[in-house]
């Protein structure tokens, strides 16, 4: 690989983060590891040492695999985010506003550091929305007469804290306010007899109205 190819920018946001295990897109076999890039345009520094390398890798792509012959418009990997996908012509995420956009790959795990240089092991750690910076190697490719130039992922470095670039809601959303605790119903009490009757002894019940007493005769 050109030295000349390979580059480490500045302070850029990661997203669509996948330095851990690698993972295989839709319309692929291979297996890998990558990153999307995103590079504020009011960083002018950085996106000039992206184009030199890029250019850097044209150059070579000439008299590696296009024959000596610098196809006129190759296919480059930087996109810009307040512009359509060149795979569909959809407009990129919002968080790709004011941005360039580049995804970088590997089939090989990238090393993934703090800003110390000290290994990360914790994927928590690194997450779509970090900022941080990349190293990165631009090559050419010819694939069935398709020509440009890819991006390589080397090593990814995490520097600090960023908002989450994923669309979450708290757990009260997602199953709703919990119900209101109802007070437990209060205990049955056996009703008290009216003030002056006297209690009946078990095994009897009320006489009805009129009834008169075998006994004496009278009333009951």
């Amino acid at each position: 690989m050109n030295a000349n190819t390979m580059t480490t920018p500045g302070e850029v946001r990661l997203s669509y983060v996948n330095v851990f295990e690698p993972q295989t897109r839709p319309g692929s076999t291979d297996a890998k590891y990558g990153v999307t890039v995103l590079v504020p345009k009011s960083d002018m520094a950085t996106k000039a040492a992206i184009d030199a390398a890029i250019e850097a890798a044209v150059t070579s792509g000439v008299t590696k695999c296009w024959s000596g012959v610098r196809p006129p418009v190759p296919s480059l990997p930087v996109h810009d985010g307040d512009g359509p996908r060149p795979s569909d012509g959809q407009p990129y995420g919002a968080e790709c506003r004011g941005c360039w956009v580049f995804t970088a790959s590997s089939k090989n795990a990238p090393g993934v550091v703090d800003a110390n240089v000290q290994p990360i092991l914790d994927p928590r750690k690194v997450y779509s929305g970090v900022w941080g910076r990349v190293n990165i190697s631009f090559f050419p490719y010819n694939n069935n007469g398709k020509k440009g130039i890819g991006c390589g992922l080397n090593h990814v470095q995490v520097l600090r804290d960023g908002e989450p670039l994923v669309d979450r809601v708290s757990a009260e959303d997602a199953f709703g306010a919990p119900a209101a605790p109802q007070a437990p119903a209060a205990p049955a009490y056996p009703q008290a007899p009216a003030w002056g009757a006297q209690p009946m002894a078990p095994g009897y019940t009320q006489a009805p109205a009129g009834a008169i007493n075998p006994f004496t005769g009278q009333p009951m």
